[in-house]
């Protein structure tokens, strides 16, 4: 079984090609924001671009529940179609090269459903596809590569329909799609699950959370009264990193922002990186966390991520993430770490902290004048960290497997799709 070349580069000789104008007729889409949509009820559901981007797998079955409905009261354009089993929707803005992804539709006959604001909906006018097939081919390199030089833009990237008709389509024989399919479906059900899981997980701790944080359940053993105390006199320090941002150095050391913060530390694959000389003197300024610190996103995503240091590093952090330092045996910097994640809190210090600069900030006078009702007891306060420690574990843990089945379905793609390997 030889090679062959083609627009999408080399494919096996047995598979077709064909153009996308001749494979597809565009359907019309509407223009709904997201203002315009809910989760609740709807005479439609509505497939919006930034879903397509961020949230949708290759295959969408419209029946999961984050999928929005239109309102009630949203007047639709008779012009607009609904979807069928099989079409496709790419979303044809972006703010960069993910402009072009891809979702196919099914499971779209309980409630009708119809491609949003920002897509390009398709359906198959020619050629013999298998269901998912088109999902999981046009969301790889060997197509989207092909959308590359018509991707325009400065700000915003964008593809438009009239540049789509010369691309091309790969059509293996339906008998290999279909083995083809079946195995990246298979490992997409393995992620689904796991995700599932996950999001359970996730309600659970969050629910024990608000239970054992506000004092609504107490653990056994422990019976002192809770107190209520501002929270620069729970604190040694509360300040922010470095209001300065030294040239990049390759040097081996970090200076990371909120960019750079996960829900468990930070991330350091495209963390700023600054010299010796820069390092040891914002060092001497205070602007290096310490083992014990809880760091928090103080600038643009207020309380997103919130994590106690548990390990010392070479950084200092800029202005965009505030430290505090809890004062020893009484406030544990884990369980403040939890408290910070209340939703309830983190309204709170939205709502108090509104600076009319259009960039939503923590005010540091303001924040430390908040009072926090936590257990008298240190030991108590540690308890209730473990139990939620314990369970973020577990989230982690299920995290990394999805991560790792994405890796391999992502090498799946690359071997399959391409017919590097073959199952046949």
């Amino acid at each position: 079984m030889g090679l062959k070349n083609s627009k999408a580069g080399m494919i096996p000789e047995e598979w077709d090609v064909q153009n996308f104008s001749d494979t597809f007729r565009i359907l019309n889409n509407n223009t709904f924001s997201r203002a315009e949509l809910n989760y609740a009820s709807g005479p439609f559901k509505n497939i919006h671009y930034g879903d397509v981007l961020i949230l949708f797998p290759e295959v969408l079955d419209c029946t999961r529940d984050d999928v929005p409905f239109i309102n009630e009261e949203a007047r639709i354009s008779g012009s607009a179609q609904t979807l069928q089993d099989g079409d496709i929707v790419m979303a044809d803005t972006a703010e960069d090269e993910t402009v072009g992804k891809v979702t196919e539709v099914m499971n779209t006959s309980r409630k009708p459903v119809m491609a949003g604001l920002h897509t390009i909906a398709c359906r198959v006018k020619s050629g013999e596809f298998v269901p998912k097939w088109l999902g999981y081919y046009m969301n790889s390199h060997l197509y989207h590569d092909q959308l590359l030089p018509y991707i325009h833009g400065t700000k915003v990237s964008s593809v438009s329909k009239g540049s789509l008709g010369d691309t091309a389509i790969i059509v293996p024989s339906p008998k290999e799609q279909e083995r083809i399919v079946e195995a990246l479906f298979d490992i997409d059900n393995l992620i689904t699950d796991l995700s599932r899981l996950i999001r359970k997980k996730k309600d659970i701790r969050q629910g024990t959370l608000q239970l054992l944080v506000t004092g609504k359940q107490r653990l056994n053993g422990f019976d002192d009264e809770w107190i209520t105390q501002p929270l620069e006199k729970l604190c040694e320090l509360i300040t922010d990193g470095s209001h300065e941002s030294p040239a990049e150095c390759m040097d081996g050391f970090y200076m990371p922002s909120v960019k750079d913060m996960t829900d468990n530390g930070f991330d350091f694959t495209d963390c700023k990186r600054i010299s010796k000389y820069d390092y040891e003197r914002l060092l001497a300024n205070g602007c290096k966390p310490e083992i014990g610190d809880v760091l928090i996103a103080k600038d643009g995503s207020m309380l997103k991520y919130v994590f106690p240091v548990k390990e010392n590093s070479n950084i200092v952090i800029l202005s965009s993430i505030a430290i505090l330092r809890p004062k020893k045996n009484i406030l544990n910097s884990s369980y403040l770490t939890y408290y910070f994640r209340q939703p309830r809190f983190v309204e709170h210090v939205i709502n108090s902290n509104q600076t009319g600069t259009g960039v939503p900030r923590i005010v540091l006078k303001n924040f430390k004048k908040i009072e926090l009702h936590i257990p008298r007891d240190s030991k108590e306060q540690k308890a209730i960290a473990d139990i939620l420690a314990d369970m973020d574990v577990e989230i982690w843990s299920l995290e990394k497997k999805v991560k790792k089945a994405a890796a391999v379905k992502q090498g799946m793609m690359e071997e399959l799709l391409t017919g590097k390997v073959r199952l046949v």
